[in-house]
């Protein structure tokens, strides 16, 4: 038993040994791979790559910064941070930016794929995935990479991924900015018409005469007591007339007037939020800051021939000799020797 575990007990000097005695087959196996993998790195399509570097730009609101002064808003030129990065990586993934290039380019003939077959659409987003990546780097940027076998379409279409970032994201935001910018227009000008009811009413009753409610009443009042000592009874008739107006309409007059000031107060406030929503409704400002843009690869990213060529005779290699190592074991048991 002994003897047994000794035979099978191989350090690495018994192994290099073992392979030298074993040079031949372990030659040719190895020359048979050398030569398959060569052939079928040549048969395999060489793809480009092309990539573009990109940082997102802040997600403040355009409006607060461009026309509110506020110290704590977001400058809009200033870079993302993480949560933006995460916010353009979705947006990237979108169905949007997916169908569009789709359609664009034609993807389904392009990566041969039959409409008619099975699955259609699980195969060219398989194929998508694959060709297309979008990745965070260390610099908190974010890089597109489009491989393809054609080296200009790898390029244009990376670049045209990001170009649609501005699209997609102005369209997602412009959708709930224009819904936002209908409900403060309404009120807007709801208050606006209701202002000029009250500057109506306030006008008919200056023609009455009534202007300065306070003033006129002390006024008025003062010379309505002094024609009454003075024993002018036209002038004190009509100083009555007029007190009576005031009587009539003051009251009503004040009230408008307070009124108005607070509703004028209200629009000039609904009047800012309204040039805001304009803007966050109808900006359309870049969402990315461009580091790099995709340019035509001048060699091919895949196959690395030399790296297949490389891995596979490691490979076989290895696996020759493990197995000529059994083998040999297998004969030198006693099991083996009895059969």
């Amino acid at each position: 038993m002994n003897n047994s575990d000794a035979q099978l007990n191989f350090n690495s000097s018994n192994i290099i040994i073992f392979a030298y005695k074993k040079r031949k087959p372990l030659l040719i196996i190895t020359s048979i791979a050398i030569i398959v993998s060569i052939i079928v790195s040549y048969t395999i399509t060489p793809r480009y790559e092309s990539s573009v570097i990109l940082f997102p730009t802040s997600s403040s609101s355009i409006s607060q910064d461009l026309l509110r002064d506020n110290v704590s808003s977001k400058d809009i030129l200033k870079f993302g941070e993480e949560e933006e990065v995460e916010q353009l990586l979705q947006v990237l993934h979108s169905d949007e930016i997916k169908n569009t290039i789709i359609k664009k380019y034609n993807l389904f003939q392009h990566y041969n794929i039959d409409t008619a077959s099975a699955y259609p659409l699980t195969k060219l987003n398989k194929e998508f995935n694959k060709n297309f990546s979008f990745s965070p780097t260390k610099f908190m940027s974010i890089e597109i990479k489009v491989l393809d076998t054609d080296p200009k379409l790898a390029a244009d279409m990376a670049n045209d991924v990001a170009s649609l970032i501005d699209t997609t994201m102005n369209n997602m935001q412009r959708e709930r900015a224009f819904k936002a910018l209908k409900i403060v227009e309404k009120q807007y000008f709801s208050l606006k018409n209701q202002i000029q009811i009250l500057e109506d009413s306030l006008q008919g009753m200056r023609k009455y005469g009534v202007l300065e409610y306070e003033k006129q009443s002390e006024v008025i009042s003062d010379g309505y007591a002094q024609a009454i000592i003075a024993d002018n009874t036209k002038a004190a008739n009509k100083l009555k007339q007029q007190l009576d107006i005031l009587a009539k309409y003051g009251g009503p007059f004040v009230s408008i007037t307070n009124y108005l000031e607070f509703e004028k107060k209200q629009l000039s406030s609904l009047k800012e939020r309204y040039a805001e929503a304009q803007v966050d409704a109808y900006q359309n400002l870049p969402h990315k800051f461009i580091v790099n843009n995709a340019q035509i690869a001048e060699k091919k990213s895949f196959p690395v021939r030399w790296l297949i060529v490389t891995i596979s005779t490691i490979s076989t290699f290895i696996l020759t000799l493990l197995l000529l190592l059994i083998v040999d074991n297998f004969k030198k048991t006693e099991i083996f020797k009895d059969i």
